[in-house]
C-alpha cells in the first residue's frame, strides 16, 4: 500500500512539474524562433554564373538560411526572368531575391511574385518601367565599355584585359584567370530587355554600392539606390563585390532576410 502511495505521489509531483516546465519551454522556443525570410535566391549577372556566389553561400548557410544560386541562361531577358520564376515556384515560403549587376534587372521583374518578400541589389541595375540594364549601364560611361567584344550571334564577351582591370581588379591573379576562362557570353537582347513592373516599387529593397566599380558607375549605383528608396551600404570594391568582399555582402543579405518579412 505504501509503495502505491509513493508511486502516486511521484506521479503527481511529475505532473505538477510538467505543468510548469512545458509552457515555459514553449514560450522560450517562441522567443528564440528566428523571424524573417529563410530562403535566399541568388541571381548572377552578365559574363558570370552561379559560382560567382561561391564565397557568400557558405556564410549565409552558416546563419541558417537556405540558399539557391539560380543559373540564368543569359540568352534573353524573358528567359532569365522565367528561370528565376521557376526557382521561386519551387520554394514553399517567402524568399529574398538577390541580384548582381544585370541580375538586378531580373529580380526587378521577377520580384513581383507573391512569394518574394524583399530585394537586394549588389552593384546592380534597378530599372524603372521601360528601362533596361543596357540603357542604364551605358548612360554613364565606364572603362569596361571598350573591352566588350560582340560575336556574329549577338552575344558579348569581355576581353581578358577587361576582366583583369575593370571587372575584378581587386581579386587575385588566379581568381581572375578562372573568371576569364569561365565567363558566360551574354546576349545583347537580354541586356536590352525592358522592365514592365518594377518590384522595388512594392517590395522593401537593399542596395550595396561598389565604390571602385569600373563596370557600372558607382555614381549611377548610388543614384539608383536613392531612387528606389533602398537601405544602402557602400563598400570599397570592384564590380564583383560578392567575390572581393563576401563577408560584407553576406552581412547585408542576412540583415535583409531578417527584416524583409516584417516590412
Amino acid at each position: 500500500m505504501q509503495v502505491f502511495r509513493f508511486v502516486r505521489n511521484v506521479m503527481a509531483t511529475c505532473a505538477a512539474l510538467l505543468a510548469i516546465i512545458v509552457p515555459a519551454a514553449r514560450a522560450t522556443a517562441q522567443t528564440q524562433s528566428p523571424t524573417g525570410v529563410k530562403t535566399v535566391l541568388l541571381i548572377h549577372g552578365a559574363w558570370a554564373d552561379g559560382s560567382s556566389w561561391s564565397k557568400v553561400i557558405p556564410l549565409l548557410e552558416a546563419k541558417g538560411l537556405r540558399v539557391v544560386a539560380v543559373q540564368i541562361p543569359l540568352t534573353s531577358f524573358a528567359d532569365d526572368v522565367s528561370a528565376t520564376k521557376r526557382a521561386i515556384a519551387l520554394e514553399d515560403g517567402p524568399v529574398l531575391l538577390v541580384g548582381h549587376s544585370y541580375g538586378g534587372a531580373v529580380i526587378t521583374e521577377a520580384g513581383n511574385d507573391a512569394k518574394v518578400a524583399g530585394l537586394v541589389f549588389v552593384s546592380a541595375v534597378a530599372p524603372d518601367t521601360g528601362e533596361s540594364a543596357f540603357g542604364l549601364i551605358t548612360s554613364v560611361q565606364t572603362p569596361i565599355g571598350t573591352e566588350l567584344r560582340p560575336d556574329s550571334s549577338g552575344y558579348l564577351k569581355l576581353t581578358p584585359k577587361g576582366i583583369a582591370e575593370d571587372f575584378a581588379q581587386d581579386l587575385s591573379a588566379k581568381e581572375i584567370e578562372v573568371l576569364t576562362a569561365t565567363q558566360v557570353p551574354t546576349s545583347v537582347a537580354a541586356m536590352k530587355g525592358e522592365v514592365t513592373t518594377p518590384a522595388w516599387k512594392s517590395k522593401p529593397s537593399w542596395y550595396i554600392v561598389a565604390a571602385n566599380d569600373r563596370a557600372i558607375s558607382p555614381v549611377l549605383e548610388a543614384a539608383q539606390a536613392k531612387r528606389i528608396g533602398a537601405t544602402t551600404t557602400t563598400v570599397p570594391s570592384s564590380h564583383v563585390i560578392m567575390l572581393a568582399q563576401p563577408s560584407k555582402v553576406a552581412a547585408v543579405i542576412f540583415d535583409a532576410a531578417s527584416k524583409a518579412s516584417s516590412k
